[in-house]
């Protein structure tokens, strides 16, 4: 078995790759700093409309342009409550639907891509915390038909979930609507480190969540 990464995610990265940056300007501004810095949890666009007739949606569709997936982590440095966002565009995939149902879906992300305000930070997350050059992707496949119902948004998503090599079965908590001719499909799951292989830091004067969530938002278009 592999040893376990040691995740330094966050303002303990921050403050290794930065050289006590955080600890020069103060722990208050710095957390004021990053929480501003965080991307908002992912939301159906104000565009965005329940879904109509379920079986017009059959056919096959592709994960387009302008979505986006990642991970929030919260930690505490020196008492101060900071959350941290990653975010990438670089997500790919696509979902079948038969007779107003998701029959098949999959999506990957690329994990290298996934970046937040901090490029020390994530030079750290990829090479030493996800190990990209093994790991290079995440995904989620979903593993049983899912009924969509006209007029609702909320759906949950059985599936998998393989994050750092290693695969759990997960329900993925969703929202799906019509948005023009596409769909927008936004969720978050739970995700326990140590599920993954990889352990979060209590560095003393930053303890990180064992804790986090992956995040998506995907715009749906129909396959060529």
């Amino acid at each position: 078995m592999r040893g376990r990464t040691k995740v330094m995610i966050g303002a303990g990265a921050a403050l290794v790759l930065l050289g006590g940056a955080a600890v020069i300007v103060g722990p208050g501004l710095y957390a004021d700093w990053a929480n501003d810095a965080a991307a908002q949890a992912p939301a159906l666009e104000a565009s965005a409309a329940p879904l109509g007739d379920t079986a017009a949606l059959d056919g096959e569709w592709a994960v387009a342009p302008g979505s986006v997936a990642g991970y929030r982590v919260h930690e505490v440095l020196r008492g101060e409550e900071v959350t941290v966002t990653g975010r990438t565009e670089d997500v790919t995939g696509g979902v079948t639907v038969e007779g107003g149902r998701i029959t098949a879906a999959e999506v990957t992300v690329d994990v290298e891509s996934i970046a937040t305000d901090e490029p020390p930070r994530d030079a750290y997350f990829r090479g030493n915390v996800m190990e990209v050059g093994t790991y290079p992707t995440a995904t989620f496949a979903v593993t049983e038909p899912v009924p969509l119902t006209e007029g609702a948004t909320d759906v949950d998503l059985p599936g998998e979930l393989t994050v750092h090599g290693v695969t759990h079965d997960v329900v993925v908590p969703a929202r799906v609507a019509a948005d023009g001719d596409g769909v927008q499909v936004v969720g978050s799951v739970p995700v326990t480190f140590a599920d993954y292989d990889v352990s979060a830091p209590s560095l003393g004067f930053v303890r990180v969540d064992e804790e986090g969530a992956v995040e998506f938002s995907l715009l749906l278009e129909r396959a060529p």
